[in-house]
């Protein structure tokens, strides 16, 4: 089909280019880039090789010989063929060897493995691989191409990267500042309620946001490596990266020398934009500006509500807020959310002064059922050679061209030993029992 075909409604003619029911017969934009994942008990360093084993890199997941702990990772212990639910998640397209890096033959052979490799990616404490003799600084040597990723909560310079302390996702999410802004305001702040305190967000959000900027830097590096030939450090602080997401919290504090409070659900910049009770659960609405405003109240059927706060800066007052949360809520209890879907659709197809958005709140069954994710591929059930038939989330971008893949689940510890210190270093079973048998892998 031509690109330029226009005969086509817009959905059919993108969705015959980039469907990713396709993409196993498309080229994989990675394919010639090989990874040694070093990360260990660490989600940031598995998601970022997650991404670039998607778009085609050879992945080598490089554990301790007892298996790394982040296969643990499970809620309530749940352990999958001996694996754990998160660890599954993200051991996608990764070939899987062990190697003790505490044993100066363990390190020769990642050493080895270094020099014909394009990306290593680690989660040590800073300096640890350094000290190693296996860090960048001397790996570099012998591989000036080699991009060398290390990812810790605090850096790998500055006045707390020597502290010690082990990286993990909550620190990360507190030490952005995210998580003192996160959460329901205590009516009385002297005693606050157990739901009314700083609050995490999501699975690892920490962790997902420092994997997902390393990446980026991986393929940033990986483009100017084209060039100069060069490789490069690239130094992740998994806080820093979720402290990008703040928003205007930072900016707020330069000008105004005060921090954002908490606000629950409510949204100081802008209001309404947030969730409401209806009669089958919550539904989310949004009508913040002027002109959305009169499109809710009109709506609403409540004309003086836009009287009573006619302007944003009225609706952004904290007090004033939970007035109209209140008004708000007492006509969708009284809807389902469908009544209130249509009612909406109803006004900005047929009236439009303004938009007002709609959404319902989803259970996650009702995710997982949604027509719309099956239909774009969001979720895909993967019959695996060892994990059988697992769902798992797929990719969140569809490409034309090059699109990513998942080839397969995951890997059991050091499965994959034999294939690759064969392939890589010419290492046969007699070598791979006595090393073995030493504790190398």
């Amino acid at each position: 089909m031509s690109h330029h075909d226009k005969e086509k409604v817009w959905g059919d003619w993108i969705k015959e280019l980039d469907d990713p029911a396709n993409n196993r017969h498309k080229p994989e934009a990675l394919d010639h880039i090989t990874v040694l994942d070093c990360s260990v008990a660490n989600m940031a360093g598995s998601f970022a090789t997650s991404i670039l084993g998607e778009l085609g890199a050879e992945v080598i997941r490089v554990e301790p010989p007892e298996g790394d702990p982040a296969r643990t990772y499970t809620p309530w212990g749940y352990m999958h063929m001996e694996t754990g639910l998160g660890y599954l998640n993200e051991g996608r397209n990764k070939f899987h060897v062990t190697l003790s890096l505490e044993k100066p033959e363990g390190r020769e052979i990642l050493r080895k493995l270094a020099k014909r490799s394009d990306v290593l990616v680690e989660t040590f404490l800073p300096g640890v691989m350094d000290e190693w003799g296996i860090g960048y600084r001397q790996l570099s040597v012998e591989n000036p191409g080699l991009i060398y990723c290390a990812l810790y909560t605090y850096g790998q310079f500055g006045p707390k990267a020597g502290c010690g302390k082990a990286d993990v996702d909550v620190v990360n999410q507190v030490y952005s500042g995210v998580t003192s802004v996160t959460g329901e305001p205590p009516e009385d702040p002297e005693n606050p309620r157990p739901s009314e305190v700083p609050t995490k967000q999501g699975n690892w959000m920490g962790w997902y946001a420092g994997g997902a900027w390393a990446a980026v830097a991986i393929m940033a590096a990986l483009h100017y490596r084209i060039k100069s030939l060069k490789g490069q450090f690239i130094d992740v602080s998994s806080a820093e990266a979720f402290g990008r997401c703040i928003n205007y919290g930072l900016t707020y504090y330069q000008d105004r020398q005060e921090t954002i409070p908490r606000v629950g659900n409510y949204d100081v910049g802008v209001f309404p934009y947030t969730y409401f009770k209806c009669k089958d659960g919550f539904a989310f609405l949004s009508g913040f500006s002027d002109i959305n405003w009169k499109a809710l109240c009109t709506i609403l059927n409540r004309p003086d509500l836009r009287e009573q706060f006619p302007t944003i800066f009225d609706r952004l007052n904290i007090d004033n807020m939970k007035v109209m949360y209140k008004e708000i809520s007492k006509w969708t209890e009284t809807h389902t959310y469908d009544e209130i879907y249509d009612a909406v659709m109803d006004y900005n197809k047929n009236i439009g002064e303004g938009i007002v958005v709609p959404g319902r709140i989803s259970a996650p069954m009702e995710t997982f059922k949604a027509e719309n994710w099956w239909a774009r591929m969001c979720f895909e059930a993967i019959n695996d050679p060892h994990y059988k038939e697992m769902t798992v989330a797929n990719q969140a971008w569809k490409m034309t061209e090059s699109p990513p893949r998942i080839k397969w689940i995951c890997r059991p510890v050091g499965s994959d030993n034999e294939h690759v210190y064969n392939l890589k270093l010419g290492l046969g079973p007699a070598q791979l029992d006595e090393m073995k048998a030493k504790g190398i892998i």
